[in-house]
């Protein structure tokens, strides 16, 4: 860690930062009210509404956008002729999942073997903390060098466009010369990283229908078809014999030139069981940076408990494909479509209907941007050089940033490293990465701005 007046400003904003993080953990700000109650993700935005107002920012406005949800929105001024950075993070979190699997409490910030859990911590209200950090600590060395933009998005987990539609609606609104998105992480903590390519979704909902009601299974079953079984048909179609996603049409052969990631970490990070093998071909970054995945996030059927001898009548799921760049997503989504209603046994009839999508991200790494960001990053990491990865992950709104501002100049960072398990239980922050981060990101502005002159 840098020994600069700077650093020494970011560790003493720690303290501020933990207590902050904690208060927004404490929302259980999932996106979906089917799930926890709107006013969770309400509260959380008035907070985000707050907390800027109080940092001097203007014009500070909660957005509502058209899939019901609400982005904040926030402009600090710079100096006169000064360039204009936009800051991302996001506000909603997943859903906690096992909550008796947690070993504290999801929605409670809580420190335990150097790291603090809780649900958002890293993904991403633990980014939002990364950069007011950043601009508090600016603030007392001399001011904030560029005008300022933050956007704090209320739907990115759900994927269903809210900011993206709104952005394309006020174009000048997020119009930046510089976009700084603080949702994805270091390769390993500890080793500087910046995203060079984010993957494409789209997610789907599949619907199979066989008869008009369900049956007794020793009166009928053995002829009467199993909608479930036809699922489970369909389902199974889109891998091949070693795991890899096989959707009819869909390229699945790319490779990664980039950062390598051995096998062995891979297994480690995933916590893979002893004994069981890895999904597809090549290498685990052509697996996870460049080629199609496919995975079923749920199942609508009878749970094992309550359940009756009943050949089932319907049944659905709900099913994700990620696509790298270089892959449209709406054509993905059309071929994920055809394949699914193409694999139906026995005649039974599938319903395949679009809950969201996202377009894949590709960086440009050779902008004067990265340039500050790698020197900024190499000195909060004690000389350790930045590295370039991929991210298997989608933020669909990149995609709508670079189409909107093509002469914008786009970096991902954050605080999502594999030790932080995000989407699952346990999920947790390094409070060391937190404010190495909030250092180099404080860093990268003065940088920027003096690149700009």
């Amino acid at each position: 860690m840098s020994d600069s007046p700077l650093a020494h400003t970011v560790a003493a904003l720690q303290p501020r930062a933990r207590t902050e993080l904690a208060e927004l953990v404490a929302f259980k700000s999932v996106a979906d009210p089917a799930q926890f109650p709107r006013s969770e993700c309400e509260a959380a935005a008035r907070w985000i509404v707050g907390a800027l107002r109080a940092d001097g920012f203007q014009d500070v406005a909660l957005l509502d956008t058209p899939d019901g949800t609400q982005s904040v929105y926030g402009y600090l001024p710079g100096p006169a002729g000064a360039p204009t950075v936009l800051l991302y993070a996001h506000y909603d979190v997943q859903p906690p999942l096992d909550e008796a699997a947690w070993v504290s409490p999801p929605f409670e910030l809580t420190e335990r073997d150097g790291r603090w859990y809780g649900r958002g911590a890293a993904d991403c209200k633990g980014g939002l903390i990364m950069h007011l950090t950043a601009l508090r600590a600016l603030k007392e060395h001399g001011g904030v060098p560029v005008n300022v933009k933050v956007i704090v998005e209320g739907s990115e987990e759900q994927g269903t466009g809210g900011l993206e539609r709104y952005a394309e609606a006020h174009p000048e609104l997020l119009a930046a010369d510089a976009i700084v998105i603080g949702d994805t992480g270091n390769f390993r903590v500890g080793l500087p990283t910046v995203t060079a390519t984010l993957r494409g979704m789209t997610l789907v909902r599949v619907q199979v229908d066989t008869l008009e009601g369900n049956l007794h299974s020793g009166q009928f079953g053995g002829a009467a078809p199993d909608a479930l079984a036809a699922l489970i048909r369909i389902l199974d179609s889109l891998r091949a014999e070693d795991g890899s996603t096989t959707v009819r049409g869909l390229a699945a052969d790319a490779t990664w030139d980039g950062l390598a990631y051995p096998e062995a970490d891979f297994r480690k990070d995933a916590k893979v069981l002893d004994g069981v093998g890895l999904l597809g071909s090549g290498s685990v970054a052509d697996r996870i940076w460049a080629r199609p995945a496919v995975t079923v996030l749920g199942i609508d059927c009878p749970p094992v408990v309550g359940a009756t001898p009943s050949v089932q009548a319907g049944a659905r799921a709900l099913v994700s494909l990620r696509v790298p760049p270089g892959t449209d997503a709406a054509e993905a989504t059309k071929l994920l479509a055809a394949h699914l209603e193409g694999a139906a046994p026995w005649g039974a009839r599938v319903a395949v209907e679009q809950v969201g999508q996202g377009q894949a991200f590709r960086a440009d790494t050779s902008s004067p941007a990265y340039a500050s960001m790698a020197a900024a990053l190499q000195e909060a990491y004690d000389g350790e050089e930045m590295q370039t990865s991929g991210m298997g992950g989608s933020i669909p709104l990149c995609n709508t940033l670079a189409g909107l501002y093509p002469d914008a100049e786009i970096l991902l960072i954050g605080l999502s490293e594999p030790e932080a398990q995000i989407h699952a239980v346990n999920e947790s922050v390094s409070p060391q990465e937190l404010e190495r981060l909030s250092l180099a990101e404080a860093l990268f502005l003065g940088q920027y701005a003096k690149s700009r002159v």
